[in-house]
């Protein structure tokens, strides 16, 4: 084997892609190279290659958050698919990008183990012959701080300073980069603040800045904890904090966003996606989730991610003024505030629900932000991707929640045009989920609760502000809504059924959750 000119981690060119695959279990069809919807972790690194190889895709997230991990995975790529990654080598044409656990909530010992696969995973890259390692950047999830990003830093060298003559490590990957993942509305609207304060420990601990960051904004948890419209704005506020911070500080900023198929998580679907491009200018890296891949016909899909990957490094986003930020913020503060005050009353049904969802992977118990097992807050409530198929499936899409209220605040107080300026598809997200509202369920659920009466007004408001009654229109919508009464007349007995139900109507809607 032809031995190469040792490269480490710390090149500045590298390309940055534009679409990366994530292991979201949000699909409802059969993956088009599988034999079934379930994709057990013994099946991820085929799936990791396919994302590469057949659709497109120019990095994969590799998820150690929450769920099982085939911990072999650079070692089966090379062996199993050695005559692609030659030509396409794994972190300099295509990229590997672990998700790792945050150890303030999670388990610590699986971020060593994370840390460990690294660094061993860069040995083997070497002896491979390849010059560059195929391991470099972490995703931390939850990121609340710069100090936290850079103990992860800290916590790599350590691993990587042991010395033994078995490990062999070499000095082949020294330091890691760390992709900040904000999951909140109020860390995503004060997230430049985070990057800023990193870049100065940064400095000073290594004595130059990083080439590049990649500030990684959550989509779906954000809207789960705080609603579509302050999720959204929050966003938009970021990428013109982002546009500021970079020219700022003379380093690029390269954002990225993880987007759902449906518009409660982000609309990023092959259908969806122009109109997804104009509404996040900006957004560098994108997330193409399971629904994206595999709910939709291959062609489309293949076409989608290309239009993706040529498009969005053109993208700049839109700079908001202080006296705009101000009033956003007015509107992310009333909009929380609507959402937040009905959720607690939508979780039991929610619950019951999503207790019959298909699963898609192989997951452990999730620690997340609203109330989960950690025992914050008030309530429970599942994942975002089931609760957003539960919510759905009960034919009351979580668009709605608290959304119409927050509209007629933004017309009574003169804001409604600076809403429409920055959250541009507001009327055309609405419609699309109002396509899969079944309004005699939600009567039914308002005449014995408060919460959904007020889910049922929100919904008048919506209606008033399109100027259109909500509904759905085509044979497949119809044929949604009749699974929706099915699913609801079937809760109280709890029947099994259920789950067959919510299977053939995330079919329709070409998506889980």
């Amino acid at each position: 084997m032809t031995k190469r000119t040792k490269i480490t981690s710390s090149f500045t060119d590298r390309k940055i892609p534009a679409t990366m695959a994530t292991q979201h279990p949000d699909h409802a069809s059969k993956p088009y190279w599988h034999y079934k919807p379930y994709i057990s972790t013994q099946y991820e690194a085929e799936e990791t290659y396919r994302s590469f190889a057949e659709l497109g895709a120019t990095e994969y997230n590799w998820d150690w958050e929450g769920k099982l991990v085939d911990e072999s995975v650079v070692e089966r790529l090379f062996s199993e698919h050695f005559d692609y990654f030659s030509k396409n080598p794994l972190g300099e044409k295509v990229f590997l990008t672990f998700r790792l656990p945050n150890p303030r909530v999670e388990t610590e010992f699986r971020l060593l183990r994370a840390f460990i696969n690294m660094a061993s995973a860069a040995s083997v890259s070497r002896h491979f012959g390849f010059t560059i390692p195929p391991l470099f950047e972490v995703i931390l999830p939850l990121t609340e701080s710069a100090e936290e990003m850079l103990a992860l830093q800290e916590a790599f060298e350590e691993i990587h300073s042991l010395k033994h003559p078995l490990y062999r490590l070499e000095g082949f990957l020294s330091n890691i980069r760390i992709i900040p993942l904000f999951e909140t509305v109020a860390t995503i609207i004060r997230s430049d603040k985070i990057l800023e304060k990193y870049l100065r420990i940064y400095e000073k601990r290594f004595k130059k800045k990083p080439p590049y960051m990649r500030p990684y904004m959550a989509r779906s948890d954000p809207a789960l904890n705080s609603g579509i419209i302050p999720t959204v704005l929050a966003i938009k506020i970021a990428l013109s904090h982002y546009k500021a911070l970079s020219q700022k500080e003379k380093i690029p900023l390269y954002p990225m966003l993880g987007a759902g198929s449906l518009p409660f998580r982000g609309g990023l679907n092959p259908e969806r996606v122009e109109e997804f491009i104009a509404e996040y200018r900006g957004v560098r890296t994108v997330t193409i989730q399971s629904a994206f891949r595999y709910d939709y016909p291959l062609e489309k899909v293949k076409s989608a991610i290309s239009l993706l990957e040529k498009t969005l490094p053109t993208q700049e986003a839109s700079s908001i003024s202080s006296a705009e930020e101000k009033k956003l913020l007015d509107i992310i503060k009333y909009a929380e505030n609507e959402y937040k005050s009905s959720i607690e009353g939508i979780a039991p049904i929610v619950t019951i629900i999503a207790q019959f969802i298909p699963q898609r992977r192989e997951r452990f118990q999730h620690v997340g932000l609203f109330g989960y097992s950690r025992g914050e807050g008030k309530i429970t409530l599942p994942r975002a991707i089931s609760f957003t198929a539960a919510l759905y499936s009960l034919g009351v899409p979580p668009e709605f929640i608290g959304t119409g209220n927050a509209i007629a605040y933004a017309q009574k107080t003169g804001q409604l045009t600076l809403l429409e300026k920055h959250y541009i598809h507001l009327q055309k997200n609405l419609q699309e989920a109002g396509r899969f509202l079944n309004k005699s369920n939600l009567k039914k659920l308002a005449q014995k609760s408060d919460t959904w009466q007020k889910v049922l007004e929100n919904v008048a408001h919506i209606e008033a502000y399109l100027g259109l009654k909500l509904g759905p229109i085509t044979s497949q919508e119809k044929r949604h809504a009749l699974l929706t009464e099915k699913i609801f007349a079937s809760l109280p007995q709890k029947d099994t059924i259920i789950s067959q139900y919510i299977k053939q109507a995330a079919l329709l809607r070409k998506s889980m959750g």
